[in-house]
């Protein structure tokens, strides 16, 4: 039987609870400082309360320190790792080999690499596994039969594979944009979101062939429907992306996910089984296209597709509810079954290919009065809803109840104690005893009255799924407040010992000479960087890479030239134009640029040997 994770982001504490509520089996978040999202810091009281709440329904908790550090940061760092062990975290996601360094003081917590480490192939999570990482977080952009490859030359190593949220359009770690752009760094929590940015397209020449578009804005993923061949290929984690996005994106993203991964365990007759306990009653549908995206694409699970880029805006278009019909005065009405509520956002792509949105102000029968009226908006328009105003009212609500099983047994022991037995979905067991003697002989079975007092759980989460009464407790008459405290100390000693933390001991190999050779021989293929710290420095040159390039941010003087970028994402595929994969031939004269309204542009390297493009900065 094979165990499969279901992992969501929580931008604080609210929207953890709500993600473990909503059927998560593990949750990632960030301290105040070394994640990678830096808008997204928690206090370290916060983390230990979601851990409390995680570990009774065995889900685990997840710390983003994937950040790199500087030297004058690594004290700080070794604090902060020191607190989330203490929290209760389960791992660490990982980026800098300084902070996998300073991790193994501390043996219980298990260590992930993340995806900001390129994990591209399986050389580089072989060495990873050598290092002591449990898991590893692939780059998005593998197909499933790269990662299939991955799993079966290094089995011994959990997959975590992204499936759903929003795509960083160059490999992960490997983006400098934002750093040399704006000195803010994606590799520190701080990315300005180069990518989502509008440029005119450039040839040679310095004729223009696209202008006010957004040619490295990816749609956002979906693999809600290949959860089964991830599964297949090896995958371990199911991982959505949000640590920036709000309570109501957890809930529907986490709910439609959890759903379907039940089904897929439900068919599996036994061998899946998720890696928490618990089930979800939901008082709501949920549907992804309700919540925020730039449209969707599997990006290259499949191999390379088209139209992965949204192209015309980086924001959200939400979902098609059909075409406009008729336009009268300052109303119109809409093809098609959708209904609509006041305050509904919409929005639609203009004669210029530009996206335009406005508010309903009201709604009568099938009309819609806007609160103001587009110029741009005709008859026969693709209309888009981006705020659904009753689906995000049904999700300001409580849409979740998740409750463990246990199993109940109350039965005399020794003759002179009456014993206690609960037994959770985990076989998490606790016993609590209280003397016998004292007791009267009841004149009939107490059966119903003991059944009804032992599962009255309340607000806990828990629910009884059997009881087990011996015949010799059910003929003595224990009033009621005690059958009560007896219960109540049961659950209390069981929270106690399901809040403890789920700890995943790390192995850390000894590099023997033949190991170092084989690391030597392959380390281009181990797409090693970023190191901006001498424990990192010395962590690599006793694992045989001693060649590790510096972090950019390290570096003071950044010349003309630059790469800022290494994507698998092509524009010249995009478009139509890849001669390599039969597209059309071009009238443009290459290298192509991307240039910004402040006039900094940046070349376009076509890697067509390895289908890569790389980005250069030319200022």
């Amino acid at each position: 039987m094979r165990t499969i994770e279901l992992l969501a982001p929580a931008k604080d504490l609210e929207c953890g609870i709500a993600a473990i509520d909503h059927g998560a089996d593990a949750v990632y978040i960030g301290a105040e400082r070394f994640g990678a999202r830096a808008a997204a810091g928690n206090a370290i009281a916060d983390i230990a309360s979601l851990c409390d709440y995680a570990h009774v329904f065995g889900a685990k908790v997840y710390a983003t320190t994937n950040t790199i550090i500087y030297d004058n940061e690594t004290s700080e760092a070794r604090n902060v790792i020191a607190e989330l062990v203490r929290a209760g975290c389960d791992a660490l996601l990982v980026q800098d080999m300084a902070v996998a360094k300073m991790a193994s003081d501390f043996p219980e917590i298990a260590i992930h690499a993340s995806t900001q480490t390129d994990n591209r192939n399986a050389d580089k999570v072989r060495w990873l596994r050598d290092m002591g990482f449990t898991r590893v977080v692939l780059a998005r952009e593998l197909s499933l039969d790269e990662i299939a490859a991955i799993h079966n030359a290094v089995p011994d190593v959990e997959l975590e594979v992204f499936v759903h949220g929003a795509l960083c359009v160059s490999y992960s770690g490997a983006c400098y944009a934002s750093q040399y752009c704006f000195s803010r760094s994606a590799n520190r929590g701080e990315c300005a979101q180069f990518c989502r940015l509008a440029f005119k397209l450039k040839d040679a020449d310095g004729s223009t062939v696209l202008k006010g578009c957004h040619p490295l804005s990816l749609k956002d993923m979906k693999r809600i429907g290949q959860l089964r061949q991830l599964i297949d290929a090896g995958v371990t984690s199911l991982k959505i992306e949000g640590r920036l996005k709000d309570v109501s994106y957890v809930k529907n993203v986490v709910a439609a996910y959890s759903q379907e991964l039940d089904k897929i365990v439900a068919q599996s007759n036994g061998h899946l089984r998720r890696a928490s306990v618990g089930n979800v009653e939901y008082s709501f549908t949920p549907n992804l296209e309700k919540t925020f995206n730039r449209g969707f694409t599997t990006y290259f699970l499949n191999g390379r597709q088209a139209s992965m880029a949204s192209l015309y805006t980086p924001k959200a278009m939400g979902e098609y509810v059909g075409n406009l019909k008729e336009i009268r005065g300052n109303s119109f009405n809409v093809s098609g079954t959708a209904t609509f509520s006041n305050g509904d956002g919409l929005c639609f792509f203009n004669v210029n290919k530009q996206l335009e949105g406005f508010r309903v102000n009201r709604v009568d029968n099938n009309r819609l009065f806007p609160l103001s009226m587009p110029r741009s908006l005709k008859p026969g328009i693709a209309l888009y809803r981006n705020n659904d105003q009753e689906f995000e009212r049904l999700l300001a609500k409580k849409t979740a109840k998740r409750k463990v099983a246990l199993k109940i047994e109350l039965s005399v022991f020794n003759k002179e104690t009456i014993r206690l037995i609960l037994a959770d979905e985990r076989n998490l067991e606790v016993m609590v005893d209280m003397p016998s003697e004292g007791f009267d002989v009841a004149v009939k079975s107490q059966e119903e009255n003991i059944i009804r007092q032992l599962t009255k759980f309340g607000d806990t989460p828990y629910v009884a799924a059997s009881v087990i009464v011996s015949d010799e407790v059910k003929q003595l008459f224990i009033p009621s407040a005690r059958l009560s405290e007896l219960r109540r100390k049961a659950i209390g000693k069981l929270l106690e010992e399901a809040k403890k933390p789920i700890h995943n001991v790390k192995k850390v190999r000894k590099m023997s000479d033949e190991m170092l050779h084989d690391v030597e021989k392959n380390a281009e293929r181990l797409n090693i960087a970023n190191v901006s710290n001498a424990i990192a420095r010395r962590f690599y040159d006793e694992n045989g890479l001693p060649d590790a390039p510096i972090a950019m941010e390290a570096i003071r003087h950044k010349g003309p030239n630059t790469r800022i970028m290494s994507c698998r994402y092509c524009l010249r595929y995009e478009l139509g134009y890849c001669q390599k994969k039969g597209g059309k031939k071009s009238s443009w004269h290459e290298p192509l640029r991307l240039e910004l309204p402040d006039g900094r542009s940046f070349r376009l390297d076509f890697d067509c040997k390895h289908c890569q493009m790389n980005i250069y900065a030319e200022q």
